[in-house]
């Protein structure tokens, strides 16, 4: 979107425009719950009755699911289930509001949109709706004044993000084999949600002083963005990653994937004072689920069916999870033809030339239903006897971030080796076809796999590469780390240099950080 807004806003600002917005503000949005909404109406205008009592997705029935109202004409439509989607693509009416919070979204730009107008309109409602239901205002939006914006404009100390800025960027001095650390604090500090977490000042500690891993990160992302060039000394870091993880303690070569998860592990538990609160102050007490900034970025829920081969009954579990750890071919492990009949060609702008493999192969094979075979059986349920069964994993929801552990280093009884195959990643991934909804889609015959611009809820794009030189017993670790849009930059301890898309995704891979491209508030 340009600086000056969405440009389709302009189409919509005709005739009486501004009484219709407000209407649909009064009744339908700032009116709290349906009996209010309803109350209000029939103090109002009546012939918005019946519409409010039909504030409900004209297509599945269903109040929630984030429904959304269309600016052009009275339709009320799902935005989880693409209800609003289907009419703005059918109708050409590009713009609707969020019936729960009042943003305008905009079906072109596939973006909750800004418009002055719009917004002023949007508070004076708000207020309105306030003193009616008599609680005053209850907070007030700081705008800077006009002395304030001049102030602002001559600080000799603000800096001003570009393009070009290197600001985050800021190398970190090896001490001793820690090369693995420095590279996943590198992928950490340049995650977008846990850096705005972290800078906004949102950790409130509840542990004693200097043992807190969070706090530690905290400070450690204020290093970061100071505008300081010189390399950053990671010492207080290492030392509380060896109080808490002590498997990782010495000065030995560690593995940076097993120091990914504990460190993620050592956040998760030190994050005890930044759950998410109810309307009454206290907790949120979910044991299935924890609200802390690590888990709502970094967990998803995987999916387990097991099926019984005889009366064909299925067991499903879901499992939360950090990442996904991926088998490569090369390994002790069978691994799965790779482009299986009728999906061949070009997936998530991967392609099979001269046979080599794509992260969307990995994720194929992980997805795949698997025999059990005859020595484990499973008792079934329904059969009350033990059965073969098959299994098949899939996403049941997706993380924020999605970390792809490609599995390069194989430990057993008889092998201890590095796999190098070299496995192409795209700067974009669409984790649709691995979704358990998909599956569903498709038993149900109802699933195509056609190019939907208007679903980008399971995309990701790329933003960290963690890469491995060297063998299992002498290596090095590195990383490639996005600072903009296409500009990205190799991390090789104390030394950042520029780097090309190409070389990111010429690079072998041993650790894959995608965000997802559009965020949905629950």
């Amino acid at each position: 979107m340009s600086p000056a807004g969405c440009s389709h806003v302009n189409g919509y600002k005709v005739d009486n425009w501004k009484q219709n917005l407000r209407v649909i503000y009064q009744c339908f949005v700032w009116s709290g719950t349906a009996e209010t909404r309803r109350r209000k109406v029939l103090q109002g205008d009546a012939g918005w009755t019946e519409l409010a009592k039909s504030c409900i997705c004209h297509m599945c029935g269903a109040h929630l699911n984030r429904l959304h109202s269309c600016l052009y004409c009275v339709f009320f439509g799902c935005f989880t289930k693409k209800h609003i989607h289907e009419h703005a693509k059918n109708k050409r009416h590009n713009l609707a509001i969020d019936l729960l919070y009042g943003g305008i979204y905009c079906f072109v730009c596939q973006d909750y949109i800004y418009d002055k107008d719009m917004e002023q309109i949007a508070k004076e409602e708000q207020r309105k709706a306030w003193k009616l239901q008599g609680i005053g205002e209850k907070y007030t939006t700081w705008e800077p004044t006009k002395r304030e914006l001049e102030l602002l404009r001559h600080n000799p100390k603000r800096r001003k993000i570009t393009t070009n800025c290197t600001i985050g960027l800021r190398g970190l001095i090896n001490l001793g084999n820690t090369c693995f650390m420095n590279c996943i604090v590198q992928a950490l500090t340049h995650t977008p949600l846990l850096r705005d977490f972290f800078l906004s000042d949102r950790h409130k500690c509840e542990m004693q002083s200097n043992s807190c891993l969070v706090c530690e990160m905290s400070q450690l992302f204020q290093e970061f963005y100071s505008g300081h060039r010189s390399p950053h000394i990671p010492f207080r870091l290492l030392h509380l990653v060896w109080t808490h993880a002590r498997h990782l303690a010495g000065y030995e070569q560690q593995d940076a994937h097993e120091f990914l998860i504990a460190a993620l592990d050592v956040l998760h538990r030190h994050c005890k004072g930044d759950t998410i609160r109810d309307d009454n102050g206290k907790k949120a007490n979910n044991p299935n689920h924890c609200n802390c900034i690590i888990d709502q970025i970094f967990t998803g829920g995987l999916q387990s069916d097991v099926t019984c081969q005889v009366c064909h009954g299925v067991s499903t579990t879901i499992d939360p999870f950090w990442d996904i750890s991926l088998d490569l071919p090369g390994s002790s492990t069978p691994f799965w033809p790779l482009s299986p009949g009728g999906d061949s060609g070009t997936v998530n702008g991967e392609s099979h030339l001269s046979g080599s493999t794509t992260l969307t192969d990995c994720l194929r094979r992980f997805t795949r239903p698997e025999h059990l075979g005859s020595s484990a059986k499973i008792k079934c349920g329904g059969c009350h006897s033990y059965q073969e069964s098959t299994k098949q994993l899939t996403m049941k929801k997706l993380p924020i971030v999605a970390c792809f552990h490609l599995k390069r280093f194989e430990h057993s009884a008889k092998l201890r080796r590095k796999i190098t195959t070299y496995v192409s990643f795209p700067l974009e991934l669409d984790m649709t076809p691995f979704m358990a909804s998909s599956k569903e889609s498709r038993m149900n015959g109802q699933y195509q796999q056609t190019v939907d611009v208007l679903n980008n809820d399971n995309k990701y794009a790329l933003f960290a590469v963690v890469n491995h030189q060297g063998t299992l017993e002498s290596g090095h670790y590195t990383s490639f780390i996005r600072q903009h849009k296409d500009q990205w930059f190799k991390c090789d301890d104390a030394i950042i240099t520029k780097a090309s898309i190409k070389d990111v995704l010429d690079s072998e891979g041993y650790l894959l950080f995608y965000h997802k491209q559009f965020l949905e508030y629950e």
